[in-house]
């Protein structure tokens, strides 16, 4: 949730090495982004777009085509990254530590292992402990966000819907049944946390906390579908700390325009005249489509930890 000191840093015990950033320090450094909007970007101009229209963050990475999708050219991460005064990400696929290695080598700020793209590894993902970067992780329901947790990602982001279609259905979907599931672990007595916790395959001190604090003990964001002010609002208003939006805000006649109203609403969710306001004279914002099956096959539903 977007309030003020609605976080508190992670406080189990985890493997780190002296040499690397603690989890304490990669949570704050998410949290320096709660209550903003990170935008998804494949050229220079379009990073520059983002930053001017008030993004709290850009992720890098390589234009949608068909076959195998992979981390975002180096080179270009760097004139990114050189060009920009806000921080930069940029994606690894899930289990490639090598990418991950990588990226963290050209300083960027924050990593997403990314499902989004094509998967490395079907079996591992990447100990994020083994990094002094932030990394970001996805999930489609609280067990999963909680797993990833566990191995070092210190933002969560709820993954709707990764064609571009502008559909935000998925979204909403998966972000209620996070919410959901934790209002559910609000209302456990103590002695029913651990058959809860074994159930949807967390670790049982993360579940703990989350019971304790009430949300998930990490920066939570929303991502897929949302390409209006509208959606960006709806998703804060269900209780997320901010929102990815895809390359496909950059598809329309002015895509500064767009991000700048979309970032507003972020800002000012609980306001309908703010919204209302922002939302004027978008009349080119995407239709989109509206699915009638869900064609994402999910990744690491069975995982054991």
């Amino acid at each position: 949730m977007a309030d003020d000191n609605a976080v508190t840093l992670y406080s189990g015990t985890v493997i780190t090495d002296a040499k690397k950033n603690s989890f304490t320090i990669k949570v704050g450094m998410a949290q320096v982004l709660r209550g903003g909007a990170i935008v998804e970007v494949t050229t220079l101009d379009q990073a520059k777009i983002a930053e001017s229209a008030g993004a709290c963050c850009v992720v890098v990475s390589d234009p949608r085509r068909p076959g195998i999708s992979r981390m975002a050219d180096p080179s270009l991460v760097k004139e990114i990254k050189q060009a920009l005064s806000i921080p930069v990400m940029a994606k690894a696929r899930v289990g490639h530590f090598v990418e991950a290695q990588i990226l963290e080598s050209i300083g960027v700020d924050y990593i997403d292992e990314s499902e989004v793209l094509a998967i490395a590894d079907e079996d591992h993902f990447i100990n994020k402990h083994n990094f002094r970067v932030t990394f970001v992780c996805g999930c489609r329901d609280l067990g999963e966000a909680l797993r990833r947790v566990r191995e070092g990602a210190a933002l969560i982001r709820t993954q709707g819907e990764l064609n571009g279609s502008g559909d935000v259905v998925e979204t909403v979907r998966n972000v209620r049944k996070v919410m959901g599931e934790i209002r559910v672990l609000n209302n456990m007595d103590e002695d029913e946390v651990f058959a809860f916790s074994k159930r949807i395959q967390a670790p049982y001190d993360i579940v703990a906390q989350t019971k304790q604090m009430g949300r998930l003990p990490v920066v939570h964001f929303a991502a897929g579908g949302i390409v209006t002010p509208a959606d960006a609002a709806l998703m804060m208003q269900l209780g997320c700390d901010g929102v990815f939006l895809g390359p496909e805000v950059f598809d329309c006649l002015d895509p500064y325009k767009k991000v700048r109203a979309i970032v507003q609403a972020v800002r000012n969710y609980n306001d309908p005249l703010e919204l209302a306001q922002v939302s004027s004279g978008l009349e080119d914002a995407m239709g989109g489509l509206n699915l009638s099956e869900n064609r994402v096959e999910r990744f690491g539903a069975g995982a054991s930890y």
